[in-house]
């Protein structure tokens, strides 16, 4: 066991230093390792059924469509429109563009299903808005990369999709009921920092919009919003199935990007669906690729050891959960979401479910925990998006995030101890007992 988890390891962390993509490092290293613990045919074989049988799950089809809805809806003029709704509902406030800018990004993020996308979408408008504004540059862009991640909680979501498979089960339907008050209690964390900071720095007051111009950008802003309307009606209701459901989210998509705003051109259509493609294929095999890294850990009883060495940290299950949540911070500042759901979740669940904590609750902690990953130094991927479009440096962004990560975290701990944060929807709509 000692020599396979020292291959694994170490030709895992070689890989990522020499920046071999993440999913290639995990294949590769997983290869390795079961080339030291198994001969070396059945090795391969043994890979190849892995890495298929990770991705042969009916709920992962949701996954292709989710990502076609979203790049349909980010092409459609829908980041504008929910820019020119929240302006409506939040301009008038001090700092207010702060405050457009966190709630557009949490509702295009839970639209597009992407913390990149929001963060392209809408820090593309708001960054230059906010700067013409007298808003400073480096604050504006950390706006942005610390609330597009609050989408990622918010349904329509891949990643909960990934975390039900990485669970054994644990009801799509839920998980996406249960990232609603999460998400929501997020973006007003970050909202409150906003006007705190806003208001130490003398940041303008926006004006109120005549209510005509008001209720005209509330209702172009309607058939967008309608979409979530849609997918989660359809789900709680029972009419259709989550994977149902994301196919019926690209017809509404198409339908309203091509017809209804008519800013997505037929001709468009084909390279809209060659980006899905790329990046369905990026996924399914970082998939693919972490569910055979999976197979490997359980092989060699890895989950069951770092189970019973967590537990006997402390007798204190506070304690054990704090540890969990570092150790996740930790690994979402230098992986990506999916193959973290995917290594770390039969790691860690074994070890809340005995100190009490539901299934359901720990794929919301988890989830949260690898979002402040996303905008985190030194692999964020959005915190990269957001230094990219604003033109900034990486390290400009760290002092304005600073406090947004600690509103971050302290919602973490009040998700990761209140239980009834995740549930109490879930519970009251009967999707679990």
């Amino acid at each position: 066991m000692e020599i396979s988890v020292a291959v694994l390891l170490i030709s895992f962390l070689v890989l990522l230093a020499l920046n071999v993509p993440i999913s290639v490092s995990i294949g590769i290293a997983t290869l390795l390792t079961m080339l030291v613990t198994i001969d070396p045919l059945p090795a391969l074989i043994t890979m190849a059924q892995r890495m298929a049988s990770g991705i042969d799950s009916f709920a992962l089809l949701a996954i292709p469509f989710f990502i076609l809805s979203g790049l349909l809806m980010g092409s459609g003029g829908i980041a504008r429109r929910i820019i020119a709704f929240a302006r409506v509902l939040v301009g008038m406030l001090p700092g207010g563009l702060a405050f457009v800018n966190i709630i557009s990004c949490t509702l295009f993020g839970s639209i597009s299903g992407s913390a990149v996308a929001a963060t392209s979408a809408i820090g593309g408008f708001m960054i230059p808005s906010m700067n013409k504004e007298g808003y400073d540059k480096n604050f504006n862009t950390a706006v942005t990369v610390a609330s597009s991640t609050t989408g990622l909680l918010i349904p329509p979501s891949n990643i909960l999709i990934v975390f039900s498979l990485a669970s054994g089960g644990v009801s799509i339907a839920a998980l996406f009921i249960a990232g609603y008050l999460p998400g929501l209690i997020l973006a007003l964390g970050l909202m409150i920092v906003c006007g705190i900071w806003a208001k130490a720095k003398g940041y303008p007051v926006g004006e109120i919009t005549p209510w005509r111009e008001a209720l005209a950008k509330t209702l172009d802003a309607v058939p967008s919003l309608f979409l979530v309307v849609l997918v989660i009606g359809g789900i709680i209701s029972g009419i259709f199935t989550a994977t149902e459901a994301s196919a019926i989210a690209v017809l509404y998509s198409l339908l309203l990007s091509v017809v209804v705003y008519r800013e997505v051109k037929v001709n468009q259509l084909p390279g809209i669906l060659v980006k899905a493609v790329e990046t369905t294929a990026i996924v399914m095999f970082l998939i693919a690729a972490s569910s055979a890294m999976s197979w490997i850990l359980s092989y060699e009883n890895i989950p069951q050891t770092i189970s019973r060495a967590l537990i006997t940290i402390s007798e204190n299950p506070l304690l054990i959960l704090l540890t969990i949540n570092l150790i996740l911070l930790a690994v979402g500042a230098f992986m990506d979401m999916t193959p973290a759901v995917l290594i770390f979740t039969p790691i860690f669940l074994p070890v809340v479910t005995e100190l009490g904590m539901s299934p359901l609750q720990f794929g919301i902690v988890m989830i949260l925990n690898l979002c402040i990953g996303l905008c985190t130094p030194p692999v964020g991927s959005v915190l990269f998006v957001g230094a990219s479009i604003s033109k900034t440096s990486i390290t400009s962004l760290i002092r304005p995030l600073l406090p947004m990560y600690a509103m971050m975290f302290l919602v973490l701990v009040l998700v990761t101890y209140v239980p009834a944060i995740s549930e109490y929807l879930p519970r009251a709509l009967g999707l679990i007992d």
